[in-house]
């Protein structure tokens, strides 16, 4: 229980809590004040008493409430620090974009990130890997955008998946959407400095050919020739050799096989209809078109051992993709598992997500993109890594923030960089499918005003 006097904060100071412990058997108070310059934070835990004061002089209003908030979580992490003898390795950072935090923090950041945020050295070494591989994308990222189109629909429905989809054989929505979503495509303009598409869902390659076919070739029509473009295929048991063909005809250069775990108990266990095997014969159909191919691996799922998530990452670098993706399993609203559980314990989780480092950087895997959930096992974070020169360009670009997004489809989020004001605008389409249908006149015109 935290009781505070700051309760426009009080959700992120149960962020800071929850990375701790579900918090019961604990009563916590926090009250902030402020005295020009000073800030001041009194936290009180079961009893026991801590007080802190930070000096800095905000900009503009925006400023004042990020760093009151940032001084606010800070406090509340060193008190439970001291208080439950344990710490953290990612310490009192919390947001999803710490690789972003350190590149605004500039020359400071290690330092920072070691005497503020009590960072480990480990993830410091990580951000730093990240931030080295980026350098080349940063130059001209405010040249460029990308293009997200979504599709909601999925064959069933995953465990520990919160992403707003339907199971297409249960809905009738799929004709209406794919006529709306082909709309909003074609009413895109000015993308003639698009550099990367990424389709995803959902599982796009679970429509039918004719649909598949006729959102491709609308986005084709649309983007300049030789862009970078992917399409989460996703699981192997709806990848075929038409889908491959069609992605082939127009213009696909990358494609995401999502194994997850290579064990098939586990598999079966989170709602997956194929097996390892599965995964390996549609991993090489689809390099035999010549695509560049993702891979997605889950470190945690319920049930898999240390050894477990070894052989599967193990088997990921035998099949030698281009990017190996290591999420850490997280507690999503909206997931299956989030509704049966509380809070993830952390198990071995660390060893897993060290061994991916040690083993995919040694097989030349450098970590090039990082992000991190909310209620994540172990408070840990998802890599991507590539091969050198083989890097997702739209992973790196949406993830830092630093170039213009166009987003089409329900639960779409266009994001509007203006790199001179250091700011961005947002625009989010309805989550629900039917809601995106009946609005897409309405959000093809508000769209339009964004991008003016």
């Amino acid at each position: 229980m935290i009781t505070t006097n700051r309760q426009d904060y009080v959700k992120d100071l149960y962020e800071v809590l929850f990375e701790f412990c579900t918090g019961e058997g604990l009563e916590i108070t926090h009250f902030q004040s402020q005295a020009e310059s000073e800030f001041f934070d009194d936290i009180t835990i079961n009893g026991k008493s801590y007080s802190y004061k930070n000096e800095f002089t905000p900009k503009n209003t925006l400023e004042l409430k990020r760093y009151e908030k940032r001084f606010s979580k800070l406090a509340l992490y060193t008190s439970l620090e001291d208080y439950l003898g344990i710490s953290l390795t990612w310490g009192a950072l919390t947001g999803i974009r710490p690789v972003k935090m350190a590149r605004d923090l500039g020359d400071n950041f290690e330092r920072d990130f070691t005497s503020i945020f009590k960072v480990s050295p480990k993830k410091i070494r990580l951000v730093k890997d990240v931030l080295n591989v980026q350098k080349s994308f940063y130059d001209k990222n405010s040249e460029y955008s990308g293009l997200f189109i979504g599709i909601p629909f999925c064959p069933s429905r995953c465990l520990y998946c919160s992403f707003v989809s339907e199971i297409i054989s249960k809905t009738k929505l799929i004709n209406g959407y794919v006529e709306s979503l082909i709309k909003e495509i074609n009413a895109l303009e000015n993308l003639e400095n698009v550099r990367s598409v990424y389709v995803g869902g959902g599982t796009p390659v679970c429509l039918s050919n004719e649909h598949f076919e006729s959102v491709l070739k609308a986005v084709k029509n649309k983007v300049p020739s030789g862009v970078e473009f992917t399409v989460e295929a996703g699981r192997p048991d709806v990848i075929t050799k038409e889908k491959l063909e069609i992605m082939a005809k127009y213009g696909v250069t990358r494609v995401c096989v999502n194994p997850q775990t290579f064990n098939d108990k586990t598999l079966e266990l989170i709602g997956r209809k194929h097996t390892s095997s599965d995964i390996k014969s549609k991993f090489f159909l689809a390099k035999s078109y010549g695509f560049k191919i993702n891979c997605d691996l889950i470190a945690g799922l319920t049930g898999e051992t240390l050894n477990d998530f070894k052989y599967s990452l193990n088997e990921a670098i035998k099949l030698n993709p281009e990017n190996v993706t290591v999420h850490t399993l997280c507690l999503k609203k909206g997931s299956v598992l989030k509704t049966e559980t509380l809070r993830l314990e952390a198990s071995d989780i660390d060893e897993m997500i060290d061994y991916s480092y040690s083993e995919l950087t040694k097989n030349g895997y450098n970590p090039y993109y990082l992000y991190r959930q909310k209620y994540a096992k172990g408070n840990l974070e998802n890599v991507g890594y590539a091969k050198k020169g083989e890097e997702c360009v739209y992973n790196v670009d949406v993830m830092e923030e630093t170039s213009t997004n166009y987003a089409c489809g329900a639960n779409a989020v266009s994001k509007r960089v203006i790199a001179s004001e250091n700011r961005i605008e947002r625009y989010g389409s309805p989550k629900d499918i039917k809601t995106y249908i009946d609005k897409v006149d309405v959000i093809i015109n508000e769209k339009k005003r964004l991008f003016e």
